[in-house]
């Protein structure tokens, strides 16, 4: 069983790549959460969580709905997390909101992938050059994963690679974040908007209600799908996303 949050689809992927190798089903965490969120495991059953870095650390929606979900302790659990240069403790604050359920995390592991983050000066997709490295690097760490999984290895230590001043990264940058950086209020649909609705379909938490031109909602998530999916660009973050690029998806 594969618990998976994605936003611009890159945790999606592998979270279906991992589920067809392992032969496992998977839960999208955007729609659960809309439920009771009651689990019975089968006995032995991998259980393992994918999701994206967001400001060094896993979204707020992964650990709501880890806190708040039904399922007995799993024999083996595992998680995977997505990021575009570094995790920080993302691995570590998640860790932690296991043992306060009471469950052990038996391996983790991150997979670089294509940056998506566009919301401040200097933050850009990759150039077509290294999308091409990361994905194809993404397809190898996959494959390693899920030959480690299948065996069920158990680490030591957890296998996310952290990056420089990582408690900085995820206990000061990641909580300017949270504060300034997540409010939907700047996005804004250009002039350029066709009203085609394809916005509110992508949006994996459903805060966009396209009416004329696209309303965001106060439950966002900042995952940028709305932005990266439209196929006018006439989706805009204030002024911070001027001339920038869209990421397409692997």
């Amino acid at each position: 069983m594969i618990f998976y949050f994605s936003g611009v689809g890159n945790s999606a992927w592998v979270a279906r790549k991992l589920a067809t190798m392992l032969n496992d089903r998977v839960v999208s965490i955007a729609e659960a959460i809309r439920t009771d969120m009651v689990y019975t495991p089968v006995e032995g059953e991998r259980v393992g969580f994918v999701f994206p870095v967001y400001g060094w650390e896993p979204p707020k929606i992964v650990m709501d709905f880890v806190r708040r979900m039904k399922m007995p302790k799993p024999a083996y659990l595992y998680f995977v997390c997505t990021c575009g240069d570094d995790t920080g403790k993302t691995a570590d604050v998640f860790m932690s909101a296991l043992s306060a359920k009471g469950w052990k995390c038996h391996a983790s592991y991150s997979i670089l992938m294509p940056d998506t983050y566009v919301c401040l000066p200097g933050f850009d997709i990759d150039d077509e050059d290294e999308l091409k490295r990361k994905n194809d690097n993404a397809a190898a760490r996959v494959n390693f994963i899920s030959e480690e999984l299948s065996r069920k290895v158990v680490m030591d230590k957890h296998g996310c690679f952290e990056g420089a001043f990582p408690k900085i990264k995820t206990y000061v940058l990641g909580g300017l974040f949270r504060k300034f950086l997540m409010s939907p209020k700047p996005f804004h649909a250009t002039d350029a908007c066709v009203s085609c609705g394809l916005c509110e379909q992508r949006c994996p938490v459903h805060n966009i209600k396209v009416e004329g031109k696209p309303q965001w909602g106060a439950d966002c998530t900042m995952c940028l799908a709305c932005y990266h999916v439209c196929p006018q660009h006439a989706i805009q973050y204030g002024s911070r996303t001027k001339n920038k690029g869209q990421y397409k998806g692997i």
